[in-house]
């Protein structure tokens, strides 16, 4: 597995967002997983991670993974997630995604999963993303901290441009 670019804003990924996750993607070019633990604060009950920030977390992965195979970026049109086990502030996961099908890239077809290290199953989710046009692509690329070009090909080589 190798380490995938990081971005400045994304609440997930970025480096810069104070208060995102500034989690570390890695992939084999064929899945892409984060290894982390959430925090206290990313609760809803005491105790339990809210929902919506494990399904944030697995939109991220299914995107990245979009990302890696086709070589460009999809936003989630449907995301379909299930809740089988809660998880807990300071104990590690894995969150991992698949690529299942690229329908000759105007739809993707994703999976994930939230996994203890034991590889006990948490959460998972399927999704459907649409494609990023190209035009919307380019301002994206230039949010990269980290050059992306060996993951997401010649159009991301933009990185390094000043945003508009």
């Amino acid at each position: 597995m190798e380490s995938l670019p990081h971005t400045r804003g994304c609440f997930v990924c970025g480096l810069h967002n104070p208060i995102g996750f500034q989690l570390d993607m890695v992939s084999d070019s064929k899945i892409v997983e984060t290894r982390f633990a959430f925090r206290e604060e990313h609760a809803g009950f005491r105790g339990v991670i809210h929902g919506g920030l494990i399904s944030t977390v697995l939109d991220e992965v299914m995107a990245w993974v979009i990302g890696v195979n086709a070589q460009r970026f999809a936003y989630c049109a449907e995301l379909n997630v299930r809740f089988l086990k809660t998880a807990n502030p300071g104990i590690p996961v894995i969150a991992r995604g698949e690529l299942l099908e690229n329908k000759r890239g105007r739809l993707f077809l994703v999976k994930a999963s939230l996994l203890s290290e034991e590889g006990e199953l948490h959460a998972e989710a399927n999704g459907k993303f649409l494609p990023i046009p190209d035009a919307q692509s380019a301002k994206l690329f230039r949010d990269f901290a980290e050059d992306p070009t060996r993951w997401l090909g010649p159009a991301s080589a933009v990185w390094n441009q000043p945003l508009d």
